[in-house]
């Protein structure tokens, strides 16, 4: 009998978890009881919510400074209550937007370097929600949209740019549990505390679809699949935890419906859409299960699991363009564990080459936003922008960040690759951002003060006189060993001068013996 194997790039791919030293240590992890990852990164910082006493507070580690951390680590502390989700801005790496129980949805501007001291000031604050905040996602490709979800049962999508709300949806009886937007930003899909997985125009707030997604009372969440497929993770009627596969054209009737186990923590997928693997990292599990999703039955392929000893609060997933190419690392995870360890997870993939493969590494999403907020909320839609990773290095693409206006405060979250301008609001309530204008590369530097340049000046001419210094002697030097040869050369071999401190006797001709003292020979 013949067995056919299944083709695939990724059928061996393993996890490892980076040694200690290469974690973040001793993180006061929150024990918030709300359903979220309670980490994210992006390829310059990672940011886990922690306990914090008299209110909210996460904290920001850059990437490079890992270890344990100090007791007194500076903590991100604006908020009232504790906070309850966190979202890097896809577009700019120093921004990031936390929701939290004092109602508020905050938005962080963080320095290069990250944080010194305890950041209390936000760059703007999104007041709408009159009960806790407990999801906030940004738009996949136009700049300064956040979208935000509170135990009010109310969604609201903000224009973060001018500090206001966009589009109130008001269609969900009860919590929302996840949202999610379809690769280009014009769909979005929600999961109720209904039990309901709706298909929601963004724009207007009419549900497209709506059926039930999983049977049972607790928590399931909803993705979009780059090729408009739709993936859910929830429990049957008996607590067993499930994961689906649905098509748009009949959200009734799942592609696939898997039960998994009996475990009774909330599952979260996260998703890869460079090589359409989904990591299924449920909240209290110790392993991490990755699948691949193909166009071949059973279309949701199993792959391997991940298996650690301790369980996990919380994971954080890294942007395709934060992964190591060098060594075949297609994901990356930040896990966070109740004992406050966060640890880093690479997934690689076993090639011997350490060339580029192409083949592994597609064009990914870069952080350049595709429209700006005015523009997608005309009307508008545009897939992302994708890069190449052959020659990206993070390192040496750091964001210059320009000012833009919002709510009457200096806000920073424009790029100078963004040339166009946020077009005024029909009622001309808010005012319009000034235009971004384009990277020059021939404008003047700023000018040195004189002072400076006296004291680089005089360094100068201190280092010209050492050098004259030096090659003066060392031309006398060389003079007086071509001396020390020419009066050598003329014994005519009658004695015979050692060089070296060691020897102190010369063999004459008459057998005599006369003791050479080398030193005086070397005068």
């Amino acid at each position: 009998m013949s067995f056919k194997v299944r083709s695939s790039k990724f059928r061996h791919v393993y996890g490892t978890a980076l040694k200690r030293e290469y974690c973040y240590d001793n993180i006061r992890v929150s024990k918030s009881s709300w359903d979220s990852t309670f980490c994210a990164v992006n390829p310059k910082f990672v940011a886990c919510i922690v306990e914090s006493a008299g209110g909210g507070a996460f904290i920001v580690l850059p990437l490079s400074k890992t270890g344990r951390l100090p007791a007194d680590q500076p903590v991100v502390g604006g908020h009232k209550g504790p906070v309850l989700d966190i979202s890097w801005c896809p577009h700019n790496d120093n921004v990031i937007a936390s929701g939290s129980e004092d109602c508020v949805v905050k938005v962080w501007q963080i320095p290069d370097g990250g944080i010194s001291r305890t950041l209390t000031e936000s760059v703007v604050d999104l007041i709408y929600h009159q009960r806790r905040v407990g999801l906030v996602l940004w738009h996949p490709t136009a700049r300064n949209i956040l979208l935000s979800a509170g135990s009010d049962n109310q969604v609201v999508i903000w224009n973060v740019g001018v500090g206001e709300p966009l589009i109130h949806i008001d269609c969900h009886p009860d919590i929302v549990f996840s949202a999610s937007w379809n690769f280009d930003g014009s769909q979005l899909l929600t999961t109720c505390k209904d039990k309901k997985l709706r298909l929601i125009n963004p724009r207007s707030g009419e549900i497209e679809q709506e059926v039930i997604c999983h049977e049972g009372s607790k928590a399931s969440r909803g993705i979009f699949l780059k090729g408009g497929l739709i993936f859910t993770t929830g429990f049957s009627k008996l607590s067993e935890r499930q994961y689906s596969l649905r098509s748009p054209e009949k959200l009734d009737d799942p592609i696939v419906m898997v039960e998994l186990d009996t475990s009774n923590g909330v599952m979260f997928p996260l998703y890869d859409p460079d090589t359409s693997m989904i990591y299924l990292c449920g909240k209290g599990d110790s392993v991490i299960r990755y699948f691949e999703i193909t166009a071949e039955h059973p279309f949701v392929h199993y792959i391997n699991t991940f298996q650690t000893p301790d369980p996990q609060r919380g994971i954080g997933m890294m942007p395709k363009r934060g992964c190591d190419v060098s060594i075949c690392e297609i994901s990356k995870f930040y896990r966070l564990n109740n004992s406050g360890l966060c640890q880093a997870i690479s997934m690689t993939v076993p090639r011997k080459s350490e060339l580029f493969q192409e083949d592994l590494y597609p064009d990914t999403i870069g952080d350049i936003p595709a429209i700006d907020a005015e523009d997608w909320f005309n009307g508008q839609d545009a897939e992302p922008i994708l890069i190449s990773l052959k020659d990206y290095h993070q390192p040496t693409r750091l964001p210059t960040a320009s000012e833009m206006k919002v709510a009457k405060k200096p806000n920073i979250l424009d790029k100078p690759s963004a040339n166009k301008t946020v077009k005024s609001s029909p009622n001309n309530t808010t005012s319009a951002a000034p235009p971004v204008a384009k990277p020059s590369f021939n404008q003047p530097q700023q000018s040195i003060p004189d002072d400076v340049v006296k004291e680089f000046k005089e360094e100068i001419r201190k280092l010209k006189a050492m050098i004259v210094k030096h090659e003066n002697r060392i031309r006398a030097l060389e003079a007086r060993a071509a001396e020390d040869t020419t009066d050598t050369a003329k014994d005519g071999g009658d004695s015979l001068v050692l060089k070296n401190n060691d020897q102190n006797d010369v063999e004459t001709k008459d057998n005599d013996t006369e003791h050479v003292d080398t030193n005086e020979d070397d005068d």
